[in-house]
C-alpha cells in the first residue's frame, strides 16, 4: 500500500469555546441598509456567535438600561443570602429624594415599605428609579457602596469600557458603557434562573402598602406588549430592558426565539422620528425588530464538522499491515452560517500534526493532531483529530527500529570507535614485535665454520 501523505480540504465550520475571546460568526451582508443607531449588536447567546456589530465598543450614556446591572446585583444577594424575595424594605429619604420629579417613578413614597421581589419589578417594568436606590440600601447598606459593586462587577465580567455612578441610569457625564459590555451583563444576569420571566413579564401589580394603594406595572418594552403603543410586538420576543434619556437616546436590550434558535440585540442611541404620513417610529424597536428579522431569515444553523469525517490520513511507521491512519474529529460543530455564503468555498480548514508521522502500535481514538476552522482570518473552533482504528505494530520492524537506534546512539559510535582504534592497536602492536623478532634473528645468529684439520685413526 503506498504511504499518503496527509492532507488538508476546505469546509464548513465555524467556532468558539473558550474562550477569552468571543466567537464570531461570518457576519452577514445586510444589504442596503445599517441600523439607525449609534451602536447595536445582534449575537447568538447560545454560541456568542456575533451576527451584526456596529460601535460596539463606543463608550456611550446606557440611561436605564444600567438597571440590569442593578437587578444583576441583587439577584447576586438573593443567591448569597443578604436578601430573599420576601424581605421587607423601607425607603429612604434619600432613596426617594435623590430622584428628580421627571425621572421615571413608581411613585414610592419615604417611609414607604415594600419586598424585594416588587422592587424589582418595579425597577424592570416601569423602571422605578427609586426602586433602585431602595434595593440598592438593603442589598449593600448604601446606594455609594452598591455602586461601587456595580463597577467591581462589571470588572469582573471584562467590561473593558464601563463606569457606573450610579444605581438607576441618571444622566451623569461618569456614566457610561458599551453595548458588548451591556450584552457581558446581560449575559452573566440571564444565568440566574429568576431574570428572564422578570424581565419578559408584560403586567404585574404590586400590592398595596403601608403608604400606597395597590399599583399597576406595565412593561415598557414593546416588542412584548402594545400597551403604551402598538406596531412594535414581535412573535417570540422575550424581555429585556428599555432606557431613554436625552442624553442617551432610546436604547434597548432584547431577545428572541424562534424556531429554536435564540438571538439576543443591544441598541443604542436610537432616535424617535416622524415619518411622513406622520407615524411616529421609536427606531430602538423598529431596529431590533429589524435586526431579528434579519438575523433568523439571513443564517440557518448547520451541522459543518461531522465527528464521523474522515478528514485526512496519518503516515504510519513500524507496520507491516498498512503504512496510513485515517482521522476524524473528536467532536461534531454546529454553528450559524450566512445563507448566502457557502461553507465549503469560503471557510477554511487547516491541518496540524502532532508529528509528521505516527510509530505503530496505534489505538483508535488515539490524538494525532487538531484541526482549525476559519473564516478571514477569524478563528471559529480547534477540534482534535483522532485515529480512527487500531493499527497493530511488527515486532521484526520493532527490533530493526531498536538495533538501528541502539547502533546510532553516540555512546555505542564512541565504544565502536574505541575498540575498532584498540584492535588497530594491537594489530600494530604485533606487526611491530614480529618485525623486531625477524630483525633480532637476522642479527644475533653468524655462519657455522667447517673443521680444516684432519682427524685420521690413530694408529
Amino acid at each position: 500500500m503506498k504511504t499518503r501523505r496527509f492532507f488538508s480540504l476546505f469546509f464548513t465550520a465555524l467556532l468558539l469555546l473558550g474562550l477569552t475571546v468571543p466567537a464570531r460568526a461570518a457576519e452577514g451582508d445586510t444589504g442596503d441598509w445599517e441600523v439607525a443607531a449609534k451602536a447595536a449588536l445582534l449575537i447568538d447567546p447560545d454560541t456568542e456567535e456575533i451576527l451584526y456589530a456596529r460601535n460596539i465598543h463606543e463608550r456611550l450614556y446606557p440611561a436605564s438600561l444600567t438597571k440590569i446591572m442593578t437587578c444583576l446585583l441583587v439577584l447576586d444577594a438573593l443567591d448569597a443570602g443578604t436578601l430573599t424575595l420576601d424581605t421587607v424594605l423601607t425607603a429612604s429619604d434619600l432613596a426617594v429624594g435623590l430622584i428628580p420629579a421627571d425621572g421615571s417613578s413608581a411613585g414610592i413614597k419615604p417611609g414607604e415599605e415594600m419586598s424585594v421581589e416588587n422592587l424589582l419589578y418595579c425597577i424592570m417594568l416601569s423602571s422605578a428609579n427609586e426602586g433602585c436606590n431602595i434595593l440598592a440600601e438593603g442589598a449593600a447598606g448604601s446606594i455609594d457602596a452598591f455602586v461601587e459593586n456595580m463597577n467591581a462587577k462589571a470588572a469582573s465580567l471584562g467590561c473593558e469600557d464601563t463606569h457606573f455612578a450610579n444605581t438607576n441610569g441618571l444622566p451623569d457625564e461618569n456614566h457610561y458603557t458599551t453595548a458588548w459590555d451591556l450584552y457581558l451583563i446581560t449575559r452573566e444576569a440571564r444565568t440566574h434562573p429568576e431574570f428572564m420571566p422578570l424581565v419578559n413579564t408584560i403586567y404585574y401589580e404590586v400590592p398595596a402598602t403601608n403608604l400606597a394603594e395597590a399599583r399597576k406595572l406595565r412593561t415598557t418594552n414593546y416588542l412584548i406588549s402594545n400597551w403604551y403603543t402598538a406596531g412594535y410586538v414581535y412573535k417570540g420576543a422575550e424581555g429585556i430592558k428599555t432606557g431613554f434619556t436625552n442624553a442617551s437616546g432610546y436604547c434597548l436590550v432584547a431577545s428572541a426565539t424562534r424556531s429554536g434558535r435564540s438571538l439576543l440585540s443591544v441598541v443604542m442611541g436610537a432616535e424617535r422620528i416622524t415619518l411622513e404620513d406622520g407615524t411616529i417610529l421609536t427606531q430602538s424597536f423598529s431596529e431590533t425588530v429589524k435586526l431579528y428579522d434579519w438575523g433568523f431569515d439571513s443564517f440557518s444553523r448547520q451541522i459543518i464538522l461531522s465527528a464521523g469525517e474522515l478528514v485526512g490520513e496519518v503516515p504510519v511507521t513500524l507496520s507491516q499491515e498498512q503504512d496510513f491512519v485515517k482521522v476524524h474529529p473528536a467532536q461534531e460543530i454546529e454553528r450559524l452560517f450566512p445563507k448566502d455564503m457557502d461553507p465549503v468555498k469560503d471557510v477554511e480548514r487547516t491541518i496540524t500534526l502532532t508529528q509528521e508521522s505516527v510509530e505503530a502500535p496505534v489505538a483508535k481514538g488515539q490524538i494525532l493532531g487538531q484541526i482549525t476552522l476559519s473564516l478571514d482570518g477569524n478563528v471559529y473552533a480547534t477540534v482534535d483529530l483522532l485515529a480512527d482504528e487500531d493499527v497493530e505494530a511488527s515486532r521484526l520492524l520493532i527490533l530493526q527500529r531498536d538495533i538501528l537506534e541502539f547502533l546510532h546512539r553516540p555512546v555505542v559510535w564512541i565504544a565502536a570507535g574505541g575498540t575498532v582504534g584498540a584492535v588497530l592497536l594491537l594489530m600494530i602492536l604485533r606487526a611491530v614485535l614480529r618485525a623486531r623478532r625477524r630483525s633480532y634473528r637476522r642479527g644475533s645468529s653468524s655462519p657455522r665454520r667447517s673443521s680444516s684439520g684432519y682427524r685420521g685413526r690413530r694408529r
